[in-house]
């Protein structure tokens, strides 16, 4: 009798499993695809994770060294981080998929054996949006004496980022800005399979949605890149409503600077933003990012999405289909597409046939059919 195939032992790896977002939901639908494959990462808060309950989570030696207050710090630790992941033993898989933004793809392998980095964008702060890191960085009284050597940390950390590059095998990129991001920055070429974005409870109305819907809506992480003061001082000074959800550490300088028009929500459940969704005209989206989970499950819900015109919004954005553009990051620019809006144009069963590319059964198929045609 003919032996058996031996099974490939899978392992996925990715940059730290602290808190919930678009990356850390793809590393979800990863291990849907690969059950057994435990996952590796830098630092793993169990508290806050409960998706990652099940999994076999496997952290490397910084869980252990770093004290609690501040491990999940991630600005902190980067070279402490690629250190970390150079010295995982990773000898007995035969395929490595990471997902990466900063130095999961560090990690060695053996000469036989295969690595696929599913790549969120190559590191920002080193490439792509290094000069906003650099005037932005902040870490108190502290920061005057860490800013002068921003610059020469940064060109030798891009240097160590280069090398971890030469380990991988191919690269997928999650959009075509981040290919465009791969090509210019890594020299590399890559593949766009779009992430997985699970719209179902979005694409219905909640039985309670009013027939007339009204006001804007953003959520997402409260976080400087995604430029949610935008959105709160465009619609303050337009006297318009707008809804803000969610948390984080721009917060309470957009309560600053908000007007009576704003209203501040929170984190909300599942079930809330899906009602919040179907209340509100539109989404506003006036960050660049390197995808964009938001924006996707705003079309689901038949929302038009306001754009800006850069990164991952140009592969579901279409202008007066899906969505409009604003050409610069600028109040006057968000401020003149909030006030040319018309939503009577869009067409809600287009816009949610639009976003099946991103269906998760459609992103366990692209990379099925990848792995399949690059391992043995």
């Amino acid at each position: 009798m003919p032996s058996e195939t031996p099974k490939v032992k899978v392992a996925i790896v990715h940059d730290w499993l602290t808190s919930m977002g678009g990356a850390e939901a793809q590393v979800l639908e990863l291990h849907k695809m690969y059950p057994e494959a435990p996952i590796y990462t830098s630092v793993y808060d169990k508290d806050r994770m409960k998706a990652f309950a099940d999994c076999d989570v496997r952290t490397t030696y910084l869980e252990r060294v770093l004290p609690k207050f501040i491990r999940y710090k991630h600005v902190l630790w980067p070279v402490l981080r690629a250190h970390a992941f150079r010295r995982l033993d990773m000898q007995k898989y035969d395929l490595i998929i990471s997902s990466s933004t900063a130095e999961a793809k560090a990690v060695k392998k053996r000469p036989d054996a295969t690595h696929i980095s599913y790549c969120n964008t190559p590191t920002r702060y080193y490439w792509s949006h290094y000069e906003e890191f650099k005037n932005s960085f902040n870490f108190g009284f502290l920061t005057v004496f860490i800013k002068p050597v921003i610059r020469p940390f940064v060109w030798w950390m891009r240097k160590l980022d280069l090398s971890a590059v030469t380990g991988v095998d191919y690269f997928i990129a999650n959009s075509h800005e981040v290919k465009r991001r791969i090509t210019k920055y890594y020299k590399r070429d890559s593949t766009v399979i779009y992430p997985a974005v699970d719209v179902s409870h979005y694409s219905k109305p909640p039985k309670d949605a009013p027939e007339i819907r009204s006001g804007f809506i953003i959520w997402g992480r409260h976080v400087p890149y995604k430029r949610f003061d935008l959105a709160v001082i465009a619609c303050t000074q337009l006297g318009v409503d707008l809804t803000v959800v969610g948390e984080g550490p721009e917060t309470e300088n957009l309560k600053k600077m908000a007007g009576p028009t704003i209203t501040f929500a929170g984190r909300l459940s599942d079930d809330d933003l899906h009602t919040a969704a179907y209340e509100a005209k539109a989404f506003l989206f006036p960050g660049e990012e390197d995808f964009g989970i938001a924006p996707v499950e705003a079309i689901a819900a038949g929302l038009p999405v306001i754009a800006y015109k850069s990164g991952g919004a140009l592969d579901y954005v279409i202008e007066d289909e899906t969505g409009t553009f604003f050409n610069s990051q600028t109040i006057p620019a968000l401020s003149k597409a909030i006030n040319t809006l018309d939503t009577s144009k869009f067409d809600q069963s287009k816009m949610r046939d639009s976003i099946k590319k991103f269906a998760p059964s459609r992103f366990h198929k692209d990379i099925e059919n990848f792995v399949s045609n690059r391992t043995v």
